[in-house]
């Protein structure tokens, strides 16, 4: 055996016991995502919320992919990957961070809405 576990017996309740806890660690995560998104942390939210999605995106990596497995093949197809995602969001928030504002000529702004009165009557 060469450690990959190919030849080991597996039996469908073998299976089952090892992707049923982390389905329910995966429900668990799900569930705090949707508790915390009501709660008004302010600029910790979103740092809560991307560990959220990366502690479920790990648990999806090394149980479902079985990124776990000592193949070292597997493994470099995972970080390249990774590494072209990285590459991907790069260029993307660098395009966004290189753009002109809108405040420039030629750019078409909405127009602001005049001075409401006071009154209690509405804009429409």
């Amino acid at each position: 055996m060469t450690g990959l576990e190919e030849n080991a017996p597996r039996t469908a309740g073998a299976i089952w016991w090892q992707v049923i806890p982390v389905w329910a660690g995966l429900a668990v995560l799900l569930a705090l995502t949707l508790l915390l998104a009501y709660v008004p942390m302010g600029r910790l939210n979103l740092v809560v919320s991307l560990g959220i999605a990366a502690a479920k995106a790990g648990l999806v990596m090394a149980f479902f992919m079985q990124l776990r497995r000592p193949d070292p093949l597997l493994r470099l197809a995972a970080f390249v990957a990774l590494v072209f995602v990285a590459f991907m969001l790069t260029l993307t928030f660098t395009d966004l961070l290189s753009r002109a504002t809108l405040t420039q000529p030629g750019t078409v702004t909405p127009r602001s809405l005049p001075d409401m009165p006071v009154t209690g009557q509405r804009a429409f």
